[in-house]
């Protein structure tokens, strides 16, 4: 199965080395963990808490930044077959702060906003604190553990 994730580092001082190559793992991750057996693609920029704060406000009229914004697509190429999932935005910035703040570390972090994301573009959600959010929780946890994290 061929899934294509591409990533893009609005500055090069952002971020880890590192950083692309944990993205990838952790989406590839998300999708074989979720079954996703058409070929697809996510489009991943990594940027600052300004960059994120901006799309913020555009895309979704709040004037904040955040750690990651999801865009769905959903669309079929049908002369390729390719499932082009959306697009991903990731402030490294808060990925450092959080993982201090969690204690978790910068991969770990770095992963589980990627897994999260990737399970929005799929179409979880977690508006409220019902059974949708304990659903994409717990799907949250399987992935993680398929990448080597036992806990959250």
């Amino acid at each position: 199965m061929k899934h294509t994730i591409y990533v893009r580092r609005e500055k090069r001082s952002l971020g880890h080395p590192e950083t692309a190559a944990l993205v990838k793992k952790a989406a590839l991750a998300a999708l074989r963990c979720e079954g996703v057996d058409k070929p697809s693609e996510i489009s991943v920029t990594l940027t600052d808490d300004q960059g994120i704060h901006a799309v913020n406000r555009e895309h979704r009229g709040v004037d904040a930044p955040t750690d990651v914004l999801s865009f769905p697509l959903g669309e079929m190429d049908y002369d390729t077959g390719c499932w082009f999932l959306g697009d991903m935005v990731l402030s490294l910035e808060h990925v450092e702060a959080q993982a201090e703040e969690y204690g978790g570390g910068y991969a770990h972090e770095c992963q589980y906003l990627t897994v999260h994301s990737v399970l929005h573009l799929l179409g979880y959600d977690h508006l409220d604190e019902g059974p949708e959010k304990a659903k994409m929780r717990q799907h949250e946890k399987t992935v993680m553990k398929e990448l080597g994290y036992d806990d959250l």
